[in-house]
């Protein structure tokens, strides 16, 4: 009885213990221009902003929200035409600097000036795109999966493999192209956990503007037709994550992106993992972001 009684306890206990720890989901909004930007945050603390990726939604953070729960004030958003953000039209409103002002609607929603700023996919080319142009916003940045614009382009430039890889994003860039694409299909091969709660946010966002990412910003060409353009130097520590087994963003890419950065910089690749490092490897990248961020705390 007593022993029945001591883990009845220490269950309830354990039960009421992580119930507690569980981060308590607050639903925003913030306004870029008349554009509403839908984010979730959670914690108190240095505020950290979290930019998903194609065809992601906020939710896709949420491992690691509530490993930095307790210590930051986490933001994810919903990245301009996604789920509960705003969807304007025109291949216009998704170019970088509208992208940029969001990031920096959601600071000024939290009441802060800078942010720690985390990207993967397209959350990341936008994370690199605000560190450069309006490094005052950005305290560190950690990115998932994409090289820095000047990497990028080398490769898009030189590497046969690369350019091959790249063929879907041409795909994408083709008038009409968003008639292939429906949230069923997206999500097909999605963890049972995960695959209706993302269905659902695919089902409120508009599959054109998913495309208009490429459409605005992409590199339309290869080889000659690549053309680099100047890259102010990144002033905040970064921290780069890559999987080797990416298909879409070939490793290589992220070779020399020291002779960007003015501070540390560091770049873990994971041999096992694909593009979606955050899902093939979660526990690794989540804590090594953590451990990151609190030894330049």
């Amino acid at each position: 009885m007593i022993l029945k009684t001591t883990l009845a306890a220490l269950a309830a206990f354990t039960l009421a213990a992580s119930v507690q720890a569980a981060p308590a989901y607050e639903s925003k909004f913030a306004s870029n221009d008349g554009v509403k930007i839908h984010y979730t945050a959670a914690g108190k603390g240095p505020l950290v902003v979290m930019l998903h990726g194609f065809p992601e939604y906020w939710g896709f953070y949420k491992s690691l929200m509530d490993q930095l729960d307790g210590e930051y004030r986490v933001a994810a958003m919903d990245l301009r035409g996604y789920n509960l953000s705003d969807k304007p039209q025109g291949e216009a409103s998704y170019a970088f600097p509208k992208l940029i002002g969001d990031v920096e609607a959601v600071m000024k929603a939290e009441g802060r000036d800078k942010a720690i700023v985390i990207g993967h996919d397209w959350g990341a080319a936008i994370a690199w795109r605000v560190a450069m142009n309006r490094p005052e916003l950005v305290d560190k940045l950690v990115i998932m999966s994409v090289p820095h614009p000047a990497g990028f382009a080398r490769e898009m430039a030189t590497n046969a493999e690369q350019q091959k890889n790249s063929q879907y994003a041409r795909n994408f860039q083709q008038p009409g192209f968003e008639k292939n694409l429906t949230p069923e299909g997206l999500t097909a091969r999605a963890p049972a956990s995960i695959k209706e709660e993302w269905t659902q946010a695919l089902k409120r966002s508009d599959m054109t503007a998913l495309l208009n990412y490429y459409r605005a910003n992409y590199p339309k060409g290869t080889g000659d037709a690549v053309k680099p353009e100047p890259t102010p130097p990144i002033q905040a520590p970064v921290l780069v994550i890559h999987g080797v087994k990416d298909t879409s963003l070939h490793h290589a890419g992220h070779s020399g992106t020291w002779e960007h950065v003015t501070a540390d910089t560091t770049i873990l690749m994971l041999p096992m993992a694909g593009h979606d490092v955050q899902h093939d490897a979660p526990a690794l990248v989540d804590r090594t972001i953590h451990d990151w961020l609190n030894a330049r705390r």
